[in-house]
């Protein structure tokens, strides 16, 4: 049973400006480490920041999160523009929500989704002729390679000789690079996950009013039993 949508002067303000900060706040974040990353280290360099667990470790990739890459320039186009394409279905989506009164939760979570599409957005339009000469590729708009920085390499070692497959080998968890971002698209989609019972299911009193009013409906519709 879905929400009835809300007139403007009923939507909660809080439900508009909470979004919209949370949007705002987390690009804003977002570009500020980046462009600290890209114009204070060089490509490859790593520090540490929590000893050898948590690590700034400046890489760039062309591709998709955690340094995924694929479709070389051809596959490049195509992710900027289904980014694009997620966005803008975001933003009618947080939109058409916020005026059915959905729960505060199922908002912040689609309101982090796309902070971080439009985060890595900026990074692939903008930043391929902004840093045109620091970079070592060759630019251009929606040509901008995804700064990355982020490394957590918590658990490192080798697999036992009887493990199969990849026996002797070394492993690290967590090996992907990453960036604020990707982390912000993790959170949002984790916590849709978690709470979807919740944010999915419409309100006790709304089921009850329903079902009061369908409930009137059905006994008007039907004609009245009298006694013979």
């Amino acid at each position: 049973m879905q929400l009835e949508t809300l007139p403007l002067k009923g939507i909660n303000k809080s439900k508009i400006f909470i979004p919209i900060l949370i949007i705002f706040v987390c690009i804003a974040l977002d570009q500020w480490i980046k462009v600290y990353v890209k114009t204070h280290f060089t490509l490859n360099e790593m520090r540490n920041v929590f000893g050898h667990w948590f690590q700034l470790y400046f890489i760039e990739n062309e591709g998709m999160a955690f340094g995924i890459t694929w479709g070389g320039k051809a596959g490049k186009l195509f992710l900027t523009g289904f980014r694009l394409a997620v966005s803008c279905f975001g933003a009618w989506y947080l939109w058409n929500n916020i005026r059915k009164g959905a729960p505060m939760g199922l908002l912040i979570s689609i309101s982090l989704i796309m902070a971080g599409a439009l985060g890595n957005i900026i990074d692939s339009v903008f930043y391929g002729v902004i840093f045109k000469e620091r970079n070592l590729y060759d630019g251009g708009w929606f040509m901008g390679h995804v700064v990355d920085m982020f490394y957590a390499p918590i658990i490192e070692g080798h697999f036992p000789a009887w493990f199969p497959i990849w026996k002797n080998e070394s492993f690290t968890f967590f090996s992907p690079i990453w960036n604020g971002a990707d982390a912000c698209i993790t959170v949002g989609v984790f916590l849709i996950i978690l709470g979807q019972k919740k944010f999915f299911t419409p309100p006790l009193k709304h089921f009850e009013a329903n079902q009061a009013a369908n409930a009137q409906i059905d006994s008007i519709q039907q004609p009245l039993d009298t006694p013979e």
